[in-house]
């Protein structure tokens, strides 16, 4: 059973208190770089799979996209997209990525921001957006990078004081699933290898445009904790096209 914690009161309750949560795009740490790969929008139709709160939507239809469709499993989520959303234009579904079933040549951007590590298929969803995609369009996804996510642990190793010593990575050929802590325990993800990410696209079709690792921008490095992230890749970044 595909798991949903975004529709549990406690996680949702801490979710909605992150700093991407309150102040959306400009709080997310790689959306510098996911932007910057972002095809030129005008008159596009765009599908947006784990769309969360809809920043992704409303920010293609702020770059005139003709339509957009959002799809999220959690109804918590997509309650607070329709209260922060007001475009006829902009169509937000609740059900699972792994359950999507467009038309063929459906959209000509498909998006996604940090839902596929969430998804234990990968290669289906490949198949699936391939299928939904108009020719030369492109797919542009990012995920918790492969050596965040290959420990259960997903965390530093810290000495006697709590300073950050390093950060471990073991178990990194062995994909599945991981049960983490993220804003409470039992969180589950799936691990997968970046060339595991590279050769799905691939066999289902895509060409890969672009891969990324991102770094947080220089204007977010007075935050807290934030320089930290410049001594190990968070987030992969990918862009294939039909």
């Amino acid at each position: 059973m595909k798991q949903n914690k975004y529709d549990d009161q406690t996680f949702f309750s801490a979710y909605e208190q992150m700093p991407r949560s309150i102040d959306g795009l400009k709080a997310a740490g790689e959306w510098h770089v996911l932007q910057a790969l972002l095809p030129e929008l005008s008159g596009k139709r765009v599908l947006d799979l784990g769309c969360g709160f809809g920043w992704h939507c409303r920010y293609a239809r702020e770059q005139q996209a003709s339509e957009v469709v959002g799809v999220d499993i959690s109804a918590n989520m997509l309650k607070r997209a329709q209260e922060m959303t007001d475009d006829p234009r902009i169509t937000y579904l609740n059900r699972s990525i792994e359950e999507i079933d467009f038309e063929k040549n459906r959209f000509d951007v498909v998006i996604s921001s940090l839902a596929f590590h969430y998804i234990q298929t990968f290669d289906d969803v490949c198949a699936k957006v391939y299928d939904c995609m108009a020719p030369e369009g492109t797919f542009l996804f990012s995920v918790e990078h492969p050596i965040f996510t290959a420990r259960d642990e997903q965390d530093w190793i810290y000495d006697e004081k709590g300073n950050r010593l390093h950060w471990p990575v073991d178990r990194y050929q062995s994909e599945g699933l991981r049960d983490t802590s993220f804003l409470t325990d039992h969180v589950i993800k799936y691990h997968r290898t970046v060339s595991t990410y590279m050769n799905s696209l691939i066999q289902a079709g895509f060409r890969i445009a672009a891969v990324k690792e991102p770094e947080p921008s220089a204007a977010m490095m007075h935050i807290p904790g934030m320089k930290d992230e410049l001594r190990r890749p968070m987030f992969l970044i990918i862009a294939a096209v039909k």
